[in-house]
């Protein structure tokens, strides 16, 4: 059976960001051990903390930041599926032209 993806609200990102600020003397492992969540997702809450002038945003999956960011994902959506599409009828094509 797998497992289910945890998700974190923005207070628990903002507060996992703060912990390590806090708290310079241990590792980001170690925090990371601390707050039960890994090291990579919580070097991943920095890295965007730090690019935004320390500001967390966190927009995660499905949260955009503003209608345009939307939009393109939207679109990005479409564009997929319709390549995704067109590969298959360039496949049909070919098994049917043989």
């Amino acid at each position: 059976m797998a497992n289910k993806r945890r998700q974190f609200d923005l207070q628990f990102k903002k507060d996992a960001v703060r912990y390590v600020e806090l708290h310079p003397d241990i590792s980001h492992e170690q925090c990371a051990m601390n707050l039960n969540i890994g090291r990579s997702t919580l070097s991943r809450w920095l890295k965007e903390a730090s690019e935004n002038g320390g500001e967390a945003t966190f927009t995660g999956s499905g949260n955009y930041g503003n209608e345009l960011e939307k939009e393109n994902a939207r679109l990005r959506r479409e564009l997929k599926n319709t390549q995704d599409a067109l590969d298959i009828l360039k496949k049909a094509i070919s098994i049917l032209g043989d």
